[in-house]
């Protein structure tokens, strides 16, 4: 069958749709001739059983006429219990019954059987019953002899039409199933055409949505749907690409400034204070690369899950070492274990990050505190500083985004924070969320997550 996988679509569903007419007409039309014979047949065996029984009664009532009243074509005759003819009806034997003995005496009462009709002079299969009549002393027995050459007939004719209009018919049915299969398969060409078209930059990425709605038109829907997803995947690969670029580009050339003023000024260069300098900025690209690399990560979908075995972490003592690295950081650790469940470093990393942004941008102070929160745990980093938007807050969340006012360049931030903390605190299953502080101005951020058991 690997000739059939080479053919098109449209020409396989088209042989499909052609054999399938094909058994199932020629089925339909074993069936039809087969219940027309069956039917024919039985109208036989009725009609020469009615006659039978009419001649019965005449018998029965002493009335038989001579010749026996009889439809033209069927013989009649009343045979007596030594098999001989009693009376005939017109055109029957006289003398001879129309079943030889054995015949007779297998034939139960009004039962009936197939002779050949050169027996009595009849053309084709004949249909013969008996009946039983007459008396217990005087038993007869009516013998009705009904041909079927006249059914028959018929049912050739409807075999011989069968036969003529079946070819026709299959090649009608044909054609119209490749007109109905091509126009059903047209959408999908329109979709193959638009993407081909798509691949080769002739035209926007969208296809053709087909104005049915049917399974090629959710199909499109679909092929759409992904498309788009794709240009917006694409759209934030370029963009994070050039962002990193950029990132990376001004320590990169701080350092070869540094450097360059160094070589050609060697002996006015404080060797160490250069040492420490690009010391600072191989950190700053050391955090950079890191982060980078964690939201990389994040964007594959096979590793969004947490990456380590969870632990159980108890975060009022994880909250006091992080806020033991910041001297200017206000906490008071809670007088009774707040737990939950995840990467004790992941966390530490979240609240380390948010203590960043506060005490960089904070004017005088910045308080960290933990509580519980029904069935979450929520985490609290306040300062006073000069707070973002309430427009721009869903926004600091986009990787490489800083707010003119508040979050410089200059101010030593990456523009990743917040992205990082939201991918970890997502892991996890809790939310992050920015508020203005109480009093004003500042910037409160709440992260809550499950409490543990």
């Amino acid at each position: 069958m690997a000739w059939l996988r080479r053919l098109s679509l449209r020409a396989r569903l088209l042989i499909v749709s052609v054999v399938v007419l094909f058994a199932g007409l020629a089925a339909g039309g074993v069936v039809l001739v087969a219940t027309m014979n069956f039917a024919l047949l039985r109208t036989a065996h009725n009609e020469a059983l009615a006659t039978a029984d009419a001649v019965a009664g005449l018998v029965d009532a002493g009335t038989v006429s001579d010749p026996l009243p009889a439809a033209p074509g069927v013989r009649v005759q009343v045979v007596d219990a030594r098999d001989r003819v009693r009376a005939v009806s017109a055109g029957a034997d006289r003398l001879v019954p129309i079943l030889y003995p054995a015949e007779l005496d297998a034939l139960a009462d009004r039962e009936g059987r197939f002779i050949p009709g050169n027996r009595i002079g009849l053309d084709g299969r004949v249909r013969v019953v008996a009946v039983n009549a007459g008396t217990a002393q005087d038993p007869m027995r009516v013998l009705v002899a009904r041909p079927t050459a006249d059914l028959t007939q018929g049912l050739r004719l409807l075999r011989g039409t069968l036969l003529i209009t079946f070819p026709p018919l299959v090649a009608l049915l044909a054609l119209v199933a490749w007109r109905v299969t091509g126009a059903t398969l047209r959408p999908v060409e329109a979709l193959r055409a638009g993407a081909e078209e798509i691949t080769g930059g002739a035209r926007p990425g969208r296809l053709p949505v087909p104005d049915s709605r049917d399974e090629i038109h959710r199909l499109a829907v679909t092929l759409n749907g992904m498309l788009h997803r794709l240009d917006a995947a694409r759209g934030r690969q370029r963009a994070f690409v050039a962002d990193a670029a950029h990132e990376l580009r001004s320590p990169l050339t701080n350092m070869r400034t540094e450097l360059e003023v160094a070589q050609r000024l060697p002996d006015t260069t404080d060797w160490p204070a250069l040492a420490g300098d690009l010391l600072t900025d191989v950190d700053r690209l050391s955090r950079l690369v890191d982060d980078l690399l964690l939201l990389a990560r994040a964007d594959d979908e096979t590793t969004r899950a947490l990456q380590r075995r969870p632990e159980e972490v108890e975060l009022g003592q994880l909250l006091a070492e992080v806020a033991g690295r910041y001297p200017t950081v206000e906490y008071e650790r809670p007088a009774v274990p707040l737990r939950t469940v995840g990467e004790r470093d992941a966390i530490g990393r979240v609240v380390a990050n948010l203590l960043d942004n506060a005490v960089r941008h904070a004017n005088s102070s910045v308080r960290l505190a933990v509580g519980a929160d029904g069935a979450y745990q929520m985490i609290a980093v306040s300062d006073d500083g000069p707070g973002i938007p309430a427009a721009d807050r869903e926004r600091v969340f986009d990787r490489f985004t800083r707010l003119d006012d508040a979050r410089a360049r200059d101010a030593g931030g990456s523009g990743l924070g917040l992205a990082i903390v939201r991918e970890l605190v997502r892991r996890h299953g809790g939310t992050v969320a920015l508020r203005g502080a109480s009093p004003p101005p500042g910037l409160r951020v709440e992260v809550r997550l499950p409490a543990g058991p």
